[in-house]
């Protein structure tokens, strides 16, 4: 039976979430890929593990490789973890499970007004008329994903093994 993997997209995921998902793939023997531009550190000493496949992915420093990658490798039943918006809305609406470092579990619709959302605050930014918002990531984020994350990755694992029955 095929494992569920886990696609991260490395480049801005804080390290808590990182080390999160790698100890949960140990526990739940699942294959975990971080993919980045740039090398992302990652504690050794949660890799240790024979149970979970695990691997760091070093793309192209160019915009959008590490998402071209992940869009182009990921498999149904898949879980990817990204705070890249247009990436979320992409593999949303081709059915995948994939949430952000804040708890946030996207539909196709979510993902869909997310990124409409996004790019109406880009205009306003490029129009000067955004204050200053500070992108703070502490216990009560780092809770709200660790719950979606345990949520969805237990509904996958759930039917992948019902669909080899």
């Amino acid at each position: 039976m095929k494992v569920v993997h886990v696609w991260v997209d490395a480049d801005s995921c804080p390290r808590s979430v990182r080390d999160y998902i790698i100890k949960k793939a140990a526990s739940l023997s699942l294959a975990v890929t971080f993919v980045a531009n740039r090398a992302v550190p990652v504690d050794d000493k949660l890799l240790i593990n024979k149970k979970s496949s695990f691997e760091m992915l070093t793309c192209e420093n160019t915009p959008g490789a590490a998402d071209d990658y992940i869009a182009d490798h990921a498999e149904e039943g898949d879980m990817i973890v990204t705070r890249d918006i247009p990436l979320a809305a992409k593999l949303a609406e081709r059915g995948f499970c994939v949430l952000n470092d804040r708890g946030t579990c996207y539909t196709k619709e979510s993902a869909k007004k997310k990124l409409a959302d996004r790019n109406f605050n880009m205009q306003l930014a490029e129009a000067g008329l955004t204050g200053n918002k500070k992108n703070v990531y502490g216990k009560k984020e780092f809770a709200a994903f660790a719950a979606c994350f345990d949520k969805e990755i237990i509904k996958l694992i759930r039917d992948r093994s019902h669909s080899i029955l």
